[in-house]
């Protein structure tokens, strides 16, 4: 239990159901669709969806997503590709003849086709129970009224905004500027298209004026990309991964996403003692930062599209992990790794829901970078993602920029199982953060019992491409220690990341946890 002397949020307590995620209207709206009986499928959907109302910088359907779920805590984990492929006449070549290092990011070659939709759509279909009129209805009822502006939101909002070219500065901004706190913000063109997709399904985004109207953007902006491109989308099931942290199975989504990263990392650590140090102190922290290093330098190396990768046994042996850590120094910064392809941004929006018969739902979903590739379809106002940037444009890299291939994603659900039995689903925001999030988050379980909202709100680190960022919760001492040890040290003006969280406890109540560093919440009923 936290000391109520100092400020922070308890956890959040429920038993017919739940939902944990970065903006309250979301997390109402999932309950509601809880209590109309809906499952946490038909919730996390129908949430998610309004997200890209609530959140536009973070994420939208012109976007992709990963998602993991379990039918009940004995039951399977599954796992479903969301992610978009790369155009047919995308080719890493043709940058490079350009004179092009790497995919730039705020162009149509960036543009990867979006894939949310179609894996909302199969979802709700195949594993929801209310159909997908019900679930868009509030996301459409929202983008046409207006919804107020977060805190969080607005000082995001201002720092890419930037980024927003041609029709794009006309639908996400307001008479020419950045919304403030409070402002209302509608996306009447997004409506229509939502309303379009109720009505008939996949088939009205992916075909038809609402495709055409993208591809027409692109196309007028250089990209390769076409109709053909655009009906052919399909998401994937796939197979979970996982790894063991003390008594905790976290399970990752496969390639293209970076779970592997994240098992890796926490394969590294646990060759230190870490439940012996100092949660807060400057041997954990080091230990950490460097772990992280040789985790994401690794994913650098091999991680691409599952049709495409072959090391993946390699990045999960706990042999490649104990001849990782053995090239660690307690007491000295190792130089920082080189970073091959362009995984940096700001952040993503998660949503965990978990319904009264036990289903489970880890779903995130992303734009990339803040605002994506900054541009829209003039039509619509679809602001369309830069996930291409994950491709690199080396020759021969299994993460080469191709057509048809999916980049290499940072966008990472997680779940975590005991004893075979799923006890929580969970997710880290914060771009290339997330791998490194996820092991923290195990560790603060594991190594220091903390319970999940406390792991969650524990200060966070991250050595990021030669940058260590210690976040203001950290002392001055720490930062010090860690400069003294090597380490460019830094204090982050946007705090690292966000997550959610939801305990399926032994006693049948639901536990929620919810990042302070985000504008959300965990809300039950």
């Amino acid at each position: 239990m936290r000391d109520f002397h100092f400020p922070g949020r308890s956890p959040v307590l429920a038993t017919n159901g739940m939902c944990a995620t970065s903006h309250p209207l979301a997390a109402k709206v999932a309950v509601n669709i809880l209590e109309r009986g809906g499952n946490a499928m038909d919730a996390a959907v129908s949430a998610a969806v309004l997200l890209g109302i609530c959140e536009p910088q973070m994420t939208g359907i012109g976007g992709d997503c990963f998602v993991l779920w379990s039918d009940g805590p004995e039951s399977e984990i599954q796992a479903l590709n969301g992610s978009g492929r790369a155009p047919a006449g995308a080719d890493a070549a043709l940058l490079r003849a350009a004179g092009e290092s790497k995919v730039p990011v705020n162009s149509a070659h960036a543009v990867t086709i979006p894939g949310a939709i179609d894996a909302f759509c199969h979802l709700a279909e195949n594993h929801g129970k209310l159909g997908l009129a019900d679930l868009l209805e509030p996301a459409i009822r929202y983008a046409e009224a207006g919804i107020p502006v977060a805190d969080r939101v607005a000082f995001d909002w201002s720092r890419d905004a930037w980024v927003l070219q041609g029709k794009a500065r006309d639908c996400y901004l307001i008479n020419g500027s950045v919304p403030k706190g409070g402002e209302l913000f509608a996306a009447p063109g997004q409506a229509k298209v939502l309303r379009a997709i109720a009505k008939d399904g996949r088939d009205a985004f992916y075909t038809g004026e609402v495709a055409e109207d993208m591809v027409t953007a692109l196309q007028a902006l250089g990209g390769t990309h076409t109709l053909d491109d655009f009906a052919a989308v399909a998401c994937t099931p796939t197979t979970p991964l996982s790894g063991t942290y003390g008594d905790l199975e976290v399970v990752e989504h496969p390639p293209n996403g970076h779970g592997a990263t994240a098992i890796l990392m926490m394969n590294i650590l646990s060759q230190f003692d870490i439940a012996a140090m100092d949660a807060l102190g400057t041997q954990r922290t080091h230990i950490e930062a460097e772990a992280a290093k040789l985790a994401y330098d690794t994913r650098n190396r091999f991680l691409a599209d599952a049709d495409h990768m072959t090391r993946l046994d390699h990045m999960l042996s706990m042999d490649t992990a104990k001849n990782l850590a053995a090239l660690i120094n307690p007491r000295q910064a190792m130089a920082s790794a080189t970073t091959i392809s362009e995984t940096v941004h700001k952040d993503t929006i998660y949503i965990t829901v978990v319904d009264r018969d036990g289903m489970s739902v880890s779903l995130i979903y992303s734009i990339f970078n803040g605002f994506g590739s900054g541009i829209a379809s003039d039509k619509f106002g679809i602001l369309l993602q830069n996930r291409g940037a994950g491709f690199t444009l080396e020759e021969g890299h299994p993460n080469e920029m191709k057509g048809g291939k999916r980049p290499l994603h940072t966008i990472i659900p997680g779940m975590v199982r005991k004893n075979g039995r799923v006890i929580m689903p969970f997710g880290v925001m914060g771009g290339a953060y997330q791998p490194n999030g996820h092991a923290r988050f195990a560790s603060n379980l594991a190594d220091f019992g903390m319970d999940p909202q406390a792991a969650i709100d524990a200060p966070r680190s991250f050595s990021d491409q030669g940058d260590m960022k210690v976040e203001r919760g950290y002392s001055d001492t720490v930062r010090q220690e860690l400069s003294d040890m090597g380490h460019n040290v830094s204090i982050p003006d946007t705090a690292i990341g966000g997550a959610q969280a939801i305990l399926l406890r032994d006693d049948g109540v639901l536990e929620g946890a919810s990042d302070p560093r985000k504008d959300g919440c965990a809300l039950g009923y």
